[in-house]
């Protein structure tokens, strides 16, 4: 059993027993390659929730009429990236092995490898989601293989070909583009495709992983990699509504750098679009 946070992100504070949602945050960002601020991601969501309502009008739904629990930040060993995937992947695995569904609050890209870790022992026909300004598609970064930019290579090396759905992409080395063209399905600059995706993944286990740079820097300005040209935050609220049609067995929301938006209205953003992303994953779980 895990225990409460003393800050809870907002409307999340169920008992751990009862829950059907478990959150918790990664606060790394060792590998980040530009900015860094992602490690403060996590804590400053909780923090800046109170800034918005638990009712979600989009939705119809409350948080407050779901049992969603908050576990807080994993405290990480910045200098050891393995042992900080282990961290997560632990993590993860506890509340799988609870019947519970994990959503993870980053922190850079790469912690998503330990959650995929810790899901596709369970789900291994598991599909992932991936909704990012970059292909994270690099075999190593200056030389390391576990870095933020890999985290979408070292997951096909778990799932296989043709796994990784990839959306709003609009950056990254050639190779990295050669590599999607034979390896994953990638839909470049939009969110074209996503519908027909969405259909082609029926039931199948999903991950969804989400980093905040698809956003365009005009309404994500707090990320730590900023690239022009992506989508406003009202087509990511729909894609999270449409996304939720799936079976989602995992999920996260990473790449908040709170102290690279100053007007805080990055975090505020952030934390709308994690009530969504929750709120959608319950009213599918309940058949509501």
């Amino acid at each position: 059993m895990l225990n409460k946070n003393i800050e809870a992100f907002i409307g999340c504070d169920a008992e751990y027993e009862s829950a059907d949602i478990v959150l918790f945050g990664a606060p790394f960002d060792s590998t980040t390659s530009y900015r860094a601020g992602a490690r403060a991601g996590s804590s400053a969501m909780r923090h800046e929730s109170f800034a918005i309502e638990t009712y979600s009008p989009y939705l119809d739904a409350d948080l407050c009429d779901y049992d969603i629990f908050d576990s807080g930040d994993l405290e990480l060993c910045f200098g050891d990236t393995q042992s900080v995937l282990s961290d997560i992947e632990e993590r993860t695995a506890t509340i799988l092995r609870d019947g519970k569904l994990p959503v993870m609050l980053g922190g850079e890209h790469l912690v998503t490898l330990g959650a995929v870790r810790a899901v596709f022992k369970k789900y291994e026909e598991l599909e992932i989601v991936h909704l990012d300004a970059h292909a994270d598609l690099r075999d190593d970064y200056l030389g390391c293989r576990l870095s933020h930019a890999c985290v979408m290579r070292r997951c096909h090396e778990l799932v296989g070909d043709g796994k990784i759905h990839q959306f709003c992409i609009r950056s990254g080395d050639r190779e990295e583009f050669l590599f999607a063209t034979g390896h994953t399905d990638m839909h470049k600059f939009s969110l074209d495709g996503l519908s027909e995706t969405i259909e082609q993944l029926g039931n199948k286990p999903v991950y969804l992983t989400i980093d905040l740079d698809c956003l365009d820097p005009a309404f994500m300005a707090g990320t730590g990699t900023a690239e022009a040209g992506g989508i406003t935050t009202s087509e990511l609220i729909g894609a999270i509504h449409s996304l939720s049609k799936l079976n989602i067995v995992g999920a996260d929301i990473n790449e908040l750098a709170p102290s690279l938006d100053p007007s805080g209205n990055s975090t505020t953003t952030a934390c709308k679009l994690l009530r969504e992303l929750l709120l959608a994953i319950e009213l599918k779980r309940k058949g509501e």
